[in-house]
């Protein structure tokens, strides 16, 4: 998927600007509601490709935009998801698939907000990035839970079954919103997304770390502050354990990946010996 143009980022940048100031004023159990929201939102807009195009159209008038919006939605949102999407409605996009991404970035980021403001975004994000493990361990539910011919009612209740109360309001939230609307981009990646929007909320990058043997407390302290200072902004450390690795560690950090695994070492000897 390409990224989006010029304009849907200035636009999208206006929102979440206007929605950090709604988290930040509004009661945590008012941030639910708007989530819920939001989330119906971008539903609507993913299944609906003539309204998206309708109200992401450049050359309509963003008076009758607004005006489109408000007349399917204005009595089923609540003030403060009309104060957030109508300006959206107004704005110009490039593409009217960046409408649809903006509402979905929006309501991402206001359910972390409810998470933030219990204090459970810690929890939250060790979740997300579990449950993205257990779908890579288990091919055959992920693709159950990515069937584009599977009934979603089907699919939502296969991750209820799997998760149920066990987790967080949050993560349960954000993963129902993530299988319902993955547009063919994959749920691992939609996850995996989440968990680094859950760090970025906290001001981190996660570091992927995959290594021989479960890391004590300690051994996780000081990697962490290591690569803290090596890319300059706080770590979330999500560690994964592969006794194939046999020794040393594999971090990946955004785009870059540093291998210092027994298995790469050996690998690297042996390509040496035969070159």
């Amino acid at each position: 998927m390409t990224g989006p143009g010029a304009a849907s980022r200035a636009t999208l940048a206006a929102g979440i600007d206007a929605l950090d100031g709604i988290i930040d004023r509004a009661r945590p159990e008012q941030l639910g509601p708007l989530a819920d929201q939001l989330f119906a939102v971008n539903e609507l807009l993913v299944r609906e490709a003539g309204l998206r195009r309708a109200l992401a159209d450049p050359s309509a008038d963003p008076d009758r935009r607004q005006a489109l919006f408000d007349r399917l939605l204005g009595n089923q949102l609540d003030a403060q998801a009309l104060e957030l999407l109508r300006p959206l409605m107004r704005e110009r996009w490039s593409g009217p698939r960046d409408l649809a991404d903006a509402v979905e970035t929006l309501s991402r980021r206001a359910g972390l907000g409810i998470a933030e403001r219990a204090g459970t975004l810690d929890d939250v994000e060790d979740q997300l990035f579990r449950f993205g493990r257990i779908l890579d361990g288990e091919s055959r539910l992920l693709l159950a839970l990515e069937d584009p011919l599977a009934p979603t009612d089907r699919k939502v209740a296969l991750l209820d079954r799997l998760i149920g109360d066990r987790v967080d309001p949050t993560t349960h939230q954000l993963l129902e919103h993530a299988v319902r609307a993955s547009r063919g981009r994959g749920l691992e990646r939609a996850v995996t997304e989440l968990v680094e929007l859950a760090a970025a909320r906290r001001e981190r990058y996660v570091a992927y770390v995959t290594a021989p043997a479960p890391l004590t407390e300690q051994q996780e302290s000081r990697l962490a502050g290591s690569l803290s200072r090596v890319y300059g902004r706080q770590i979330s450390l999500q560690v994964t354990v592969d006794p194939a690795l046999l020794g040393g560690l594999v971090v990946r950090v955004n785009d870059e990946v540093i291998d210092g695994s027994v298995v790469s070492r050996l690998a690297a000897i042996r390509q040496r010996m035969t070159g």
